[in-house]
């Protein structure tokens, strides 16, 4: 199967809800991400974002509805397998080995893609695959002058493009990307951006963001989601023309900085 097929629908969620006792986080959510797409979820705090792609990565197991990866039911598969079958997940907090290099880091996520238990006693290092795999995510997640430093002396954007090509060691096709651009300046905020539009060309990114500028720069498809529901679903032009979105999240038009 070619890895750059356009249209194609990778990641279906067909009213996914989510109930805590008598509180309901998630409401009959839909979500489609397709192949060569950036689908951000967007919304205020609160509005189930975080519980949406939880489900999705398989850290939480939907109440109702239904998720396919490529056609597959994988509703009942635990994160680890959704893993293994081509979805990947990053988290708001930054989760890294802050005492390995960069190196060091990917090559663990790409061998945690192929274990190998019978090479107990091989050592990790002369394994080629994952050295060069690891080499080729991190030039793709744009630290490929970072490659044997310290994770730990990385900036904090640094550090969420390490995280991201820690994902794609572990040939993720789906990256569920949990705000990456979190606590970023202007300039981290920008080489982030790019790195989402590269990795756009061959994948599906499903972004939760409350960066309006990287959103609207990024973005093919955009869910806005209020009180755990579905609010609008469409393309940035028809979300921020949307009077509803406005007075539920974003103001006025003017609060638009594009």
């Amino acid at each position: 199967m070619s890895v750059t097929t356009k249209n194609e629908v990778l990641l279906q969620a067909d009213k996914l809800t989510r109930r805590f006792g008598g509180l309901v986080a998630n409401q009959d959510i839909s979500v489609t991400l397709e192949r060569q797409m950036i689908h951000v979820l967007l919304g205020p705090n609160g509005a189930g974002k975080s519980t949406c792609i939880n489900m999705l990565s398989g850290d939480l197991p939907p109440s109702e509805g239904r998720i396919h990866y490529l056609g597959r039911d994988i509703t009942a598969l635990t994160a680890a397998q959704r893993s293994q079958v081509g979805i990947g997940r990053s988290y708001q907090r930054t989760n890294i080995f802050p005492q390995f290099t960069v190196l060091e880091n990917v090559r663990l996520a790409a061998q945690s893609r192929r274990q190998q238990p019978w090479r107990l006693f091989s050592k990790a290092m002369e394994q080629k695959w994952a050295l060069e795999k690891a080499r080729a995510c991190i030039e793709e997640a744009g630290l490929g002058k970072r490659v044997d430093w310290v994770s730990g002396v990385l900036s904090h954007g640094e550090q969420r493009q390490l995280e991201i090509a820690m994902v794609l060691a572990t040939d993720a096709q789906v990256l569920l990307l949990d705000e990456p651009l979190a606590g970023m300046g202007s300039e981290e905020s920008a080489s982030m951006v790019e790195v989402l539009k590269r990795l756009r060309q061959t994948r599906g990114i499903l972004l939760v963001e409350h960066d309006m500028d990287a959103v609207f720069a990024v973005a093919d498809m955009i869910t806005v989601m209020v009180n755990g529901q579905l609010l609008e679903c469409g393309p940035p032009a028809q979300i921020k023309a949307s009077v509803a979105v406005q007075q539920a999240y974003l103001g006025t038009e003017d609060s638009f900085h594009v």
